[in-house]
């Protein structure tokens, strides 16, 4: 750990951290990360989705204290405050998948130091954030049991159109074009304009103008479309994943009837698969279940802790 880094405690609504600092992955990647107490329960490591902020979680941190555990945040590489492409900071770049768990590793070292061997450590996934803590957890990141909120194990992109894409980015990869947003991208992917009424992220009003606050309030923390190489990058560890096994740990996952982001099936086929799994689906939910409406979210939340408090 080295130098305090920013933290924006007027939109968080989270307890006071404990440490918010820049560490760096093993390429030289400055990252951003955030722990608060380590609770009488333990420390639950939050992988947060593509786009989404340390500040973002702060209403998940609350209720997490209140249970009695602790919690950890990072900025992945690309987003918040952490290290993004300078020439086009917002638009969220990865050359590949394997560069996030560089920053999952700098990660654990975080919790090494602030948790220790003693406390129980949990993980509390999202989206992008499950994608990356499925490759760590089979790579044996220390979890006594798991929880995932729509995770990106799969993404709605037909065969023909993934092929399309990978071709796109291998040509424009020659003259640096890979940089260039997916084709479609709209308002969608940026909240600070996106209108409540077209966003697939959540039916609750109140969360929504929350979420949209803080981009508004904070311009270094907004996230535009991915690139071409971020999409390409994205199938192809999907694509992996799915042939490796489930590791070895008890999993709650959560998924709402109306999820528009990741693909549905991938996730039903993998939790069919995960001998300690079981999977909950959200009626009419959207994509971010704990920002969803009160009755979603906290059903989720108090899901995900009966599993941590088990085991």
């Amino acid at each position: 750990m080295s130098a305090p880094a920013p933290f924006f405690a007027d939109v968080a609504q989270a307890p006071p951290p404990a440490g918010v600092f820049w560490v760096h992955a093993a390429d030289g990647a400055r990252l951003r990360v955030a722990h608060w107490p380590v609770g009488p329960k333990g420390m639950v490591a939050i992988f947060p989705g593509r786009t989404e902020v340390i500040e973002k979680y702060g209403r998940v941190v609350s209720d997490l204290a209140q249970a009695g555990f602790g919690a950890a945040l990072i900025d992945w590489r690309g987003q918040g405050l952490s290290d993004r492409p300078s020439r086009l900071p917002l638009r969220g770049h990865v050359g590949d998948f394997a560069e996030y768990q560089q920053d999952v590793a700098a990660y654990r070292a975080v919790l090494d130091q602030v948790a220790g061997d003693a406390a129980p450590r949990y993980v509390l996934a999202h989206s992008m954030g499950g994608c990356i803590a499925l490759r760590a957890l089979i790579g044996g990141f220390p979890a006594r049991a798991c929880a995932f909120s729509a995770p990106m194990w799969g993404l709605p992109v037909g065969a023909a159109l993934a092929q399309a894409v990978r071709l796109a980015t291998s040509t424009l990869g020659l003259a640096g074009g890979d940089l260039r947003e997916i084709p479609g991208a709209g308002i969608k992917f940026r909240l600070w304009e996106n209108p409540f009424d077209d966003n697939e992220l959540t039916r609750d009003l109140e969360t929504y103008s929350w979420m949209q606050d803080q981009v508004l309030r904070h311009e270094a923390l907004r996230l535009g479309a991915p690139s071409l190489r971020w999409l390409t990058a994205a199938l192809a560890e999907t694509r992996a994943l799915a042939h490796l096994p489930a590791p070895d740990l008890p999993a709650f996952c959560g998924l709402g009837t109306r999820e528009l982001i990741v693909a549905p099936e991938a996730i039903t086929a993998r939790m069919e698969g995960w001998a300690k799994g079981e999977l909950a689906l959200y009626s009419g939910a959207l994509h971010e279940l704990m920002m969803e409406l009160p009755e979603t979210r906290e059903d989720f939340l108090r899901r995900s802790l009966a599993l941590f408090d088990a085991n």
